[in-house]
């Protein structure tokens, strides 16, 4: 699953969006703070690759989009709206393919811009990205030729607090960013930066008024910030070998980034910092039990503002949950199965 799984709907009640073989399923809060529904399935019948990629807008609406097979060696992306956990999403609809026609090309990344419309990213055959946008009173624009090469691993796509869409990929020795001038405007290629990135370790939160920071791990291990027009800070060791989670969040009274991450021991490690002064430091600490090496882990903030973190491992199944106790500092809760 490309970016967060663990959203919090319009209604305040928390949800969370699981893959199967051939479908995606979705479990939610009965109320705010309360105890969980059984799964449900999103978008109908459509039989769907297991690759997910979500966003969500200001509207709190949940944008689902993933890879579904039409004929024989070749797929087709579609795309579904959750407008609440507790009603039926909307049906899968096909958006097309970057190249017209063929197989998979990469897994989407997708972002809601502040007017609501969702734009899809997806690596194309020849090793750039194209994308595709919700019109503004209703249906799908043209894709989008965005150029790049060599991009490699998952994209990272983010909407900025000025409501404009941003994306970055990682290629050989670098990150590509691009960004939108206007409200439906098409993304621009902007910046490269000259980096040792991982490819699938990608993650982009809007951090203040213009700006957005990537989250990349380097191939000496560092976990490191970038925001466009600056030099990447590391912020501490990587914890383990795939994406953070990330977060901006108020603790005690700091607007801080936090950070999530399973860890090479296989627990789930939390760091803290404040937003945007990566030279403050950062430190990991540990919680929860050990996970499956397939464990994959997500933050999000409930109706009263309070972090909460999630673990999932798609081989089992199994979810669990803590929250933020009520008190200075980062304790938690202890973690327990939904």
């Amino acid at each position: 699953m490309n970016v967060d799984w663990l959203i919090r709907g319009r209604d305040g009640r928390l949800a969370v969006y699981l893959l199967s073989d051939a479908a995606v399923h979705c479990r939610a809060e009965r109320g705010p703070g309360g105890p969980w529904d059984r799964p449900r399935t999103v978008g109908g019948a459509q039989r769907l690759h297991p690759v997910l990629a979500l966003g969500q807008g200001s509207d709190r609406y949940t944008h689902l989009v993933s890879w579904r097979p039409t004929v024989r060696d070749e797929s087709g992306l579609v795309h579904s709206t959750h407008y609440r956990a507790d009603l039926a999403a909307l049906d899968w609809h096909p958006i097309g393919h970057p190249n017209r026609t063929g197989g998979r090309t990469g897994n989407p990344a997708v972002a809601v811009d502040a007017q609501g419309r969702a734009h899809v990213f997806v690596r194309n055959k020849g090793g750039g990205v194209s994308m595709i946008a919700q019109k503004l009173k209703g249906g799908w624009g043209p894709w989008r030729d965005l150029k790049g090469h060599d991009v490699q691993g998952d994209l990272a796509a983010v909407t900025g607090t000025s409501g404009l869409v941003e994306l970055y990929a990682a290629v050989p020795g670098g990150v590509l960013h691009w960004s939108q001038r206007e409200a439906g405007a098409e993304p621009a290629l902007e910046e490269a930066l000259e980096a040792s990135v991982r490819p699938g370790t990608l993650r982009a939160l809007a951090t203040s008024a213009g700006s957005t920071t990537l989250f990349f791990t380097d191939a000496s291990g560092d976990l490191c910030a970038w925001r466009p027009g600056g030099k990447p800070a590391a912020v501490l060791a990587s914890a383990g070998p795939g994406p953070v989670s990330a977060i901006r969040c108020e603790l005690d009274g700091h607007d801080c980034t936090l950070l999530a991450q399973r860890s090479a021991s296989g627990r789930v490690a939390f760091a803290a910092y404040p937003t945007e002064d990566e030279a403050a430091g950062a430190w990991w600490a540990e919680s929860g039990p050990a996970l499956p090496a397939d464990a994959v882990v997500a933050l999000a903030e409930d109706e009263s503002g309070r972090v909460v973190a999630a673990t999932l491992s798609p081989g089992t199944g199994q979810l669990l949950l803590t929250q933020r106790k009520p008190e200075p500092g980062l304790a938690l809760e202890p973690w327990h199965p939904v």
